[in-house]
């Protein structure tokens, strides 16, 4: 009998209960350097697993909106908020069927990599994702550009885009302007100690 392969909901709530915490808290190193020196206002934070982002924006005087498919990931980011004494909007979509409604100043979709979902859904998603951002905001799009250089043999298989092809999937009109496009390097140490780095990909761009 053929297993049937699980939905992107259940892959992702099996994968959160696995474990009591799987992220650091601590928020992405692509969101920060490019979302510092902006001006808090309205944010949508897709993908938003544990909270680390969401909270860390808050904590800056954003107004964030907050969004996962799992239900366990918010939960925990919710508690995480409290403790942190921050107010966040949190709401469960599947990003790919369900999208929030409205437009906010600043759209961040962080690390939107699964192995139960194919390259066109991701399009589709960041798509959705430019349509919610409004004049004057920007998009911010980080996202690994490949497996750390310790991995010899991926562990399963994984879209990771180039930023040519991310902008291809936006599909960006003449409004927009690419504010940054680059790789950035960073040390990666695997599981059993084993020094090496990894590339991610960075793209900000503005709506005029």
């Amino acid at each position: 009998m053929t297993e049937t392969a699980p939905t992107a909901e259940q892959f992702w709530e099996d994968f959160y209960r696995e474990h009591d915490q799987v992220w650091t808290g601590n928020p992405n190193k692509t969101l920060v350097r490019e979302v510092s020196e902006l001006t808090p206002g309205t944010a949508l934070d897709l993908g938003c697993g544990e909270g680390g982002d969401a909270i860390w924006l808050a904590a800056r005087g954003w107004q964030v909106t907050a969004v996962d498919i799992s239900s366990t990931a918010m939960a925990r980011g919710a508690e995480h908020a409290a403790a942190a004494g921050v107010e966040i909007t949190w709401a469960r979509h599947d990003l790919h069927a369900d999208f929030p409604e409205g437009t906010f100043d600043l759209v961040s979709a962080q690390f939107l990599h699964s192995p139960v979902e194919q390259p066109e859904e991701r399009a589709i998603i960041l798509r959705k994702a430019a349509a919610a951002v409004a004049p004057g905001g920007v998009l911010v799009v980080g996202g690994h550009h490949g497996w750390p250089t310790w991995v010899t043999t991926p562990p399963h298989h994984v879209d990771f885009p180039t930023i040519e092809q991310v902008l291809d999937q936006l599909a960006l009109g003449p409004e927009w302007q690419v504010e940054t496009a680059e790789l950035v390097y960073s040390p990666s140490t695997s599981p059993e100690g084993v020094e090496g780095e990894r590339a991610d990909s960075v793209l900000r761009v503005r709506r005029g």
